[in-house]
């Protein structure tokens, strides 16, 4: 769902001339804020030692206690 103001700018976005294209995208370029890298697989996968069987057999229990609420 978009706001109002959103569909306005994708609108006017659209009606901007070929050759101005360039100067207003580096002006939105100056609001946005860095998008960080994310890296893969986290940083926590791998930090439980063992082969995961104990704890997939044990999922719906797990689950059922409330694991990952």
């Amino acid at each position: 769902m978009s706001s109002p103001e959103r569909d306005e700018l994708k609108r006017l976005v659209d009606e901007l001339p070929e050759e101005e294209v360039p100067q207003v995208l580096a002006d939105v370029r100056r609001h946005l804020r860095p998008v960080h890298e994310v890296t893969w697989p986290p940083v926590f996968f791998g930090s439980i030692e063992g082969d995961g069987t104990a704890i997939g057999a044990r999922a719906k229990e797990l689950l059922a206690e409330g694991f990952g609420q």
